[in-house]
């Protein structure tokens, strides 16, 4: 039953300062090279190199933003031709689970209510929302709007017109024949408006089961994104990259183009510490890691997490369930 007016469900996220899939900067990278543009021009400042842009792998939202300045200053277009260009890359594959949870969605309505529940697994800087409205001749129409007024002023054009050309390839893709949605520009805001009836649609999909697994992995996926938020966030991610090499904090710092001591202190503010940091990446890994490779070597498996030794790694590891205990034991404490 479709709503006479009103809002579909609200996007989970509002602005576009959240981590995303390695493969969004792969996008760019791919179209890039197609004009001629080596990887590492487009790459530069981001600590990243192109073996890193893999779907596994999570980017802050600045590195992106720093490949986009990059085309932009490189390519030959205007920003809006750019990225509208860009937006046509994209397919409900290139989003990995977020991807997949869109096609196993049984209605056109529900892979639009799941883009908006997962919007952090996407790669969209624009804030987006979704409403059924009735017009003067009576009919339901559905409106998406997205909105770039909160995106750095250098980079909204080309980003409004990626992740609107983007959205629209892929809502017409979910069915034969496509919506037909009509696209609207104006200034840092776009429309895409179709029949209301069209929500109703059923999708080929994959059934309850395909659902219900690509529901499970996306839920897990943004528990890990959402556990942090803030400076830490980004911290995590770029821990994330750099776990192999243990993670300095002055390699990080220099990244987030602030000192070690300026990192330690907004760090703080936000009530936890670098070594804290750390020790949640090394544990989440861990815990996957053990769980998909159960044969991989000790030491293995500790080089992967940046320690020196499996001596080293074992002992972290009963640290860490020492402070588990200590917080369980604090918190079931009476008073």
């Amino acid at each position: 039953m479709l709503p006479r007016e009103g809002r579909l469900p609200a996007p989970a996220v509002t602005d576009w300062d959240f981590p995303r899939a390695a493969t969004g900067i792969g996008v760019l990278v791919g179209f890039a090279r197609a004009r001629g543009i080596p990887a590492a021009r487009v790459l530069t400042g981001t600590g990243l190199v192109e073996a890193d842009l893999v779907p596994a792998r999570e980017v802050t939202a600045r590195q992106e933003l720093t490949v986009v300045r990059h085309l932009l200053r490189i390519g030959d277009e205007p920003g809006a031709v750019l990225g509208a260009r860009v937006g046509e890359r994209y397919r409900p594959a290139t989003f990995g689970v977020f991807g997949l949870a869109l096609l196993a969605a049984p209605t056109v309505g529900e892979a639009i209510a799941t883009t908006l529940r997962y919007l952090d697994l996407s790669f969209a800087f624009t804030r987006m929302e979704a409403t059924v409205v009735v017009g003067d001749d009576g009919a339901q129409r559905a409106r998406l709007r997205l909105d770039a007024a909160g995106v750095p002023a250098d980079v909204a054009e080309f980003l409004l017109h990626r992740d609107t050309v983007a959205v629209h390839r892929i809502l017409e893709s979910l069915v034969p024949g496509g919506v037909g949605a009509v696209v609207e520009v104006d200034g840092a805001r776009a429309e895409l408006g179709f029949a209301a009836s069209e929500l109703a649609r059923p999708l080929a999909g994959g059934g309850a089961e395909a659902l219900a697994a690509a529901e499970t992995a996306c839920r897990d996926a943004v528990d890990g994104r959402r556990r942090r938020d803030g400076l830490a966030r980004d911290v995590r991610v770029l821990i994330a990259q750099r776990l192999h090499t243990g993670a300095p904090m002055p390699e990080v710092a220099a990244m987030l183009a602030m000192s070690e001591r300026t990192l330690r202190r907004r760090l703080a503010a936000e009530g936890v510490g670098y070594q804290e940091l750390l020790d949640e990446v090394r544990q989440g890994f861990a815990a996957a890691w053990t769980h998909s490779h159960r044969t991989l070597p000790l030491a293995d498996l500790a080089a992967r997490l940046g320690y020196s030794s499996a001596s080293a790694y074992l002992h972290a590891r009963d640290r860490w369930t020492s402070l588990v205990i200590a917080k369980e034991e604090a918190r079931d404490r009476p008073g």
